[in-house]
């Protein structure tokens, strides 16, 4: 059954409902399997250990997968919106700990995930709701989990590792059944970071695909075509830029001249994504096509980690943050209009001030090296962080440009900063009116 662009049943399809759109594609949603009822494997259970790089050690109970979790270990502080969370390509690599202490309580919802499978490679929550009650849930957490291969552990105190993590910043960890704690110490002790794979050529699609095809607006005049760079893209981002745009879903490497030739697009995007910006893979490449547009006077926007490669192509440095921001409430300062958003946000990397350096750095040091700027052009701050001052937004100078740290598309919520994509869309109307809508 075909979905809405607001998942019914079963499936992704951003282009469906759209104006002109008479044959979208669909994809895959995380939940799929459950709705149609596949007979899932037991799932964990029994005394658990979690292992810190630090030497910490915690009991806990096991659940979903019957796996070892290993990663990165860090943490979320929502309320709500754990599913978007699991589902979210940003935390491919890590394993998740949630400072909300009851996770699960309303279930699993069909539609509603935010890519077409669960990325952490381990769940750490206080408790893990067995039995969900909401009408419309169509199983629990743990089932989530054991359909995609993830492990989890619950009961423990995850105040005391939030505050490990907070005081000496994101470390390694490993999880799994009690019996096996020696082999996960031998484990842990052989474990490299994940921010040195290419953790965005794991999280990104193959080959581009046009999402509505035929867009138009409510007087029929053909939407804008936009290519958006896939570095780990949210389902959500996907769905406001099919409102916006005609919009081509491609690989972060498929390269902006590619796109022109191939595609005609009229203005680029580039999505968030997990790992280090700086890596020399497909995020450097992603990083090329962006510099490319912005040398070309295309409208360019960034949200996440395409905000960080924007920051490196403008000669700015990245570094890793001591434990970066997740969450649902986090302040930015919008420093042209004095207003203050609170918005949703994962990221473990920042681009560093052009004045004030490195804010809140882990305590590894790690950092990109100095950068040369490859866009041709010079950027300004326009958002920071109300908490800490770190960087949460670029204009670039003279260009129609611009990129955010934060999430506009967050569901399920907060929604402050939504209008940031009706900002990018006026850019580019105001653009093709000024060059007469042709390439």
């Amino acid at each position: 059954m075909m979905s809405s662009g607001w998942g019914a049943e079963q499936g992704f399809c951003p282009g469906y409902g759209i104006h002109g759109v008479t044959a979208a594609p669909s994809f895959a949603d995380a939940t799929d399997a459950l709705v149609s009822g596949v007979e899932l494997q037991e799932s964990a259970k029994g005394e658990g250990i979690l292992l810190l790089a630090d030497g910490g050690r915690f009991k806990g109970q096991l659940f979903g997968a019957k796996e070892i979790g290993e990663g990165e270990l860090v943490f979320t502080t929502g309320m709500t919106g754990y599913q978007e969370s699991l589902t979210d390509p940003s935390f491919a690599g890590q394993v998740l700990t949630f400072t909300y202490p009851l996770i699960g309580n309303y279930g699993v919802h069909a539609g509603t995930s935010e890519s077409s499978r669960v990325w952490p490679r381990g769940v750490v929550v206080r408790q893990a709701m067995p039995t969900p009650d909401h009408r419309n849930s169509i199983g629990s957490v743990s089932n989530l989990l054991t359909l995609h291969g993830v492990p989890g552990i619950e009961g423990l105190d995850t105040r005391e590792i939030t505050r490990r993590v907070r005081e000496y910043g994101t470390l390694l960890c490993v999880f799994g059944p009690a019996s096996e704690e020696d082999e996960m110490r031998k484990r842990l002790a052989q474990m490299t970071p994940p921010d040195l794979a290419d953790l965005v050529d794991e999280v990104s699609i193959d080959t581009p695909v046009i999402l509505n095809r035929g867009a138009c607006d409510a007087n029929g005049a053909p939407l804008p075509r936009l290519g958006a760079l896939d570095c780990g893209i949210k389902y959500n981002i996907l769905r406001e830029l099919c409102r916006r745009f005609e919009v081509v879903w491609c690989p972060p490497d498929y390269g902006f001249t590619n796109l022109c030739q191939d595609y005609s697009i009229q203005a680029l995007f580039c999505s968030n994504g997990p790992g280090d910006p700086a890596h020399p893979g497909k995020a450097t490449a992603a990083r090329h096509a962006l510099a490319d547009a912005v040398k070309a006077g295309y409208p360019v926007m960034g949200i996440c980690l395409g905000h960080q490669l924007l920051g490196l192509a403008s000669g700015l440095q990245t570094y890793k943050m001591r434990y970066g921001h997740r969450g649902a409430n986090q302040p930015v300062l919008d420093l042209i209009s004095n207003t203050v958003a609170i918005t949703s946000q994962n990221h473990g990397f920042a681009v560093a001030d052009p004045n004030k350096g490195m804010l809140a750095q882990h305590p590894s040091g790690a950092c990109s090296p100095p950068q040369e700027n490859i866009t041709g052009s010079e950027v300004t701050v326009r958002h920071i962080n109300s908490n800490d001052g770190t960087v949460e937004g670029l204009d670039v100078v003279g260009k129609p440009a611009f990129s955010i740290q934060f999430h506009p598309e967050a569901c399920p919520g907060p929604h402050d900063a939504a209008p940031l994509f009706d900002r990018f869309s006026a850019v580019v109307n105001q653009y093709l009116s000024e060059v007469g809508g042709e390439q």
